[in-house]
């Protein structure tokens, strides 16, 4: 599929797809399922064929099969056919935040559950029993304040989109907006080692925790 009509610089497009996936390989998504991530993110139509993203990034058909069947089960990307075509195509979810948000606020429901019977099991009175507790207490806190960004998110992006509507396009306005959509999904990606880091108790919250 093309892209849209303004003029790409395709070579500062390629180290955007290839500096913004080393950031998020770095925040713990698998490599090449973060150089297919910010390849999609960078294309005008949002979504691309195998066929597409294996020359745009230069690798095999497989490599991408595998990149795609890692952030299909990680809900970013969805599959969808061209009509009158069998060629499959993948499209980032058009509430991508949204649902990325929505899915790690049930995952913190579920691991706050469990610790809480952890700490139970434990005895509120011991040293691990207050440990599990505190770690659950995280967890809760974490979702509420999930809850409220996801708000002020939707505010915000409906006065952004306001007042896009009103102001005439500037240069580069796919790659600018890959450029700041891309920021909030290191954002996503980097809560998942956090969230780790805290359930392990390696996070620096959770050894102070630990300490105390």
């Amino acid at each position: 599929m093309a892209e849209s009509a303004h003029e790409r610089d395709e070579d500062a497009v390629s180290r955007f797809v290839e500096r913004f996936a080393g950031e998020l390989a770095d925040a713990g998504m698998q490599r090449m399922a973060a150089r297919v991530f910010a390849a999609l993110l960078a294309s005008d139509s949002g979504s691309l064929t195998s066929a597409e993203l294996a020359e745009r990034l230069q690798i095999s058909p497989a490599a991408v099969s595998g990149a795609i069947r890692y952030l299909s089960q990680v809900h970013m990307v969805g599959r969808e056919r061209d009509p009158g075509s069998r060629r499959d195509r993948y499209r980032l979810h058009n509430e991508l935040w949204y649902e990325t948000f929505t899915r790690r606020d049930q995952l913190l429901s579920r691991w706050e559950s469990t610790l809480r019977d952890g700490a139970a099991s434990l005895g509120p009175g011991t040293p691990a029993g207050e440990r599990v507790a505190e770690t659950a207490a995280f967890f809760e806190f974490l979702q509420g304040e999930m809850l409220s960004m996801m708000d002020r998110w939707r505010a915000y992006q409906a006065a952004r989109r306001e007042a896009l509507a009103a102001t005439p396009a500037t240069a580069e306005p796919g790659l600018a907006g890959s450029e700041a959509a891309g920021s909030e999904t290191a954002a996503i990606a980097g809560s998942e080692g956090l969230a780790s880091e805290t359930a392990a108790g390696t996070h620096p919250r959770a050894t102070a925790i630990r300490e105390g």
